[in-house]
């Protein structure tokens, strides 16, 4: 077995990788104890990814052709995260240079004029490069508003709602976002209903109660997505916090027309953890992914210095979520500069990859190499097996792989040291858990 262990202390981070090897449980070991059960299998896990914005577009574009490649490496690659999964806004988010829409303006059933033009300046060159190392990308696409003429409060920041009379066509036009990008080669498997429908925001946002959700999904989305040709790929309602990700799909899916038609529930992190809400969704609706699309640290509420909390929080997500049914993760934004940004609310935040690109510099947060000890290991299509373990002080999920292989994956965010015992099919292999660091542990097809 392999142990890939993680600590940061004084600033510093070091990666040690070791070997371990199981023995026969003679001993009957009662104590340390954590239990892998590889036959007792769970949900399949879609993929890791990040965002494509316009704002991660934008700071990639800066930099020269060689540190493209290196950075798209770093994500994509076999030797970088092996992200197989991207989030792209359907029109702006806040992570844009500004509001822009594919249309500007119009009457209901008129999408003349619909161009991907700003897509095309920033964000397709970025998906292009990506595509071209991860060839069996997926991508979620996530309005933020619709166009302003569509809506209530006529502007696309500060929440309003989708007018009556325009549902139909906003219904066509995410439709044709869609065909747009499976014309240019890439694979869409999902599209939001609409980003955090329940938030009024000083950028691009639109509100949707459940009543309307579930009615646009039913009577005018499903239509048309049938319509268009585009029934495989996977409506994706709430799209927002957990603490009320039960209620809203439960509301929605309680339709048997609308439950037909939604395929997937989206969530983000920024009301907490709420895992059983994620766990309730998956007992009563198993036939639902659940896709956790969007989490960063937003400097409004925490700060960039704190590289270990940082990913301590991106870690206990993955784990807590993906122990409750999650069957993929895909963090927010991919790059951003060394600011946060850029963001046209000055909303800004951390990525895993930051670009100071006037000075020429690569800002690798300790956030990355969290996220790789999930992403690099646990491949897509592999399945979560079941485990049981000796303290709620290290948290732990575990996987097996397409090809057999064992992965876990174990937390802790304690200062105490813990010499572990892994207990697989009746033997046993001694590891030792250091306080505050992430360790992934590596089984071959051939110990297991």
């Amino acid at each position: 077995m392999k142990i890939i262990q993680t600590r940061y202390e004084g600033g510093v981070k070091t990666t040690t990788e070791n070997d371990a090897l199981f023995e026969s449980d003679i001993s009957n070991q009662e104590t340390n104890i954590i239990n892998l059960y590889p036959t007792e299998v769970f949900q399949t896990l879609i993929g890791f990814g990040g965002a494509f914005t316009e704002s991660a577009g934008f700071v990639f574009s800066k930099v020269s052709d060689e540190t493209q490649q290196k950075l798209i490496e770093d994500y994509f690659g076999e030797s970088g995260l092996g992200y197989t999964l991207g989030r792209c806004p359907v029109d702006s988010c806040d992570f844009s240079l500004g509001n822009y829409s594919a249309i500007s303006g119009g009457v209901p059933g008129d999408l003349s004029g619909f161009t991907l033009e700003r897509d095309e300046k920033y964000i397709f060159p970025l998906l292009q490069k990506a595509t071209e190392v991860a060839s069996s990308m997926k991508l979620i696409l996530s309005p933020w508003s619709p166009p302003a003429y569509m809506k209530s409060n006529g502007e696309k920041n500060k929440g309003g709602t989708l007018l009556p009379e325009y549902r139909r066509t906003w219904a066509a036009y995410l439709c044709k976002y869609i065909l747009e990008y499976k014309e240019r080669g890439y694979d869409v498997f999902a599209l939001s209903v609409q980003n955090e429908p329940n938030a009024v925001q000083r950028w691009d946002s639109c509100l949707y109660t459940p009543e309307e959700e579930r009615a646009f999904v039913r009577d005018d989305l499903a239509v048309e997505m049938k319509k268009s040709g585009l029934e495989d790929v996977k409506i994706t309602i709430w799209d927002h916090n957990k603490e009320r990700l039960f209620d809203r799909t439960d509301y929605i899916c309680s339709d048997k027309t609308a439950n037909a038609a939604v395929g997937a529930v989206g969530f983000h992190w920024y009301s907490g953890d709420h895992f059983e809400a994620i766990e309730l969704v998956r007992r009563k609706y198993p036939d639902k992914a659940l896709i956790f699309t969007e989490g960063c640290i937003e400097y409004s509420k925490f700060s960039a210095d704190s590289q270990l909390t940082n990913a301590q929080m991106y870690a206990h997500e993955i784990i807590g979520s993906l122990n409750a049914g999650m069957n993929a993760f895909i963090d927010w934004n991919l790059y951003l500069d060394e600011k946060g940004g850029p963001n046209h609310v000055d909303n800004l935040c951390d990525a895993p990859i930051m670009i100071d690109y006037e000075k020429g510099n690569l800002i690798y947060n300790l956030s990355y190499d969290y996220i790789g000890h999930f992403s690099k290991f646990i491949k897509p299509g592999a399945v979560r097996i079941g485990l049981s373990r000796f303290t709620d002080q290290i948290e732990v999920t575990a996987f097996k792989n397409k090809d057999a292989s064992i992965i876990a994956v174990l937390l802790n965010r304690t200062k105490k040291t813990y010499d572990c015992f892994i207990r697989l099919g009746g033997q046993l292999a001694k590891v030792t858990v250091v306080g505050e660091s992430i360790t992934t542990l590596l089984v071959s097809h051939n110990e297991s």
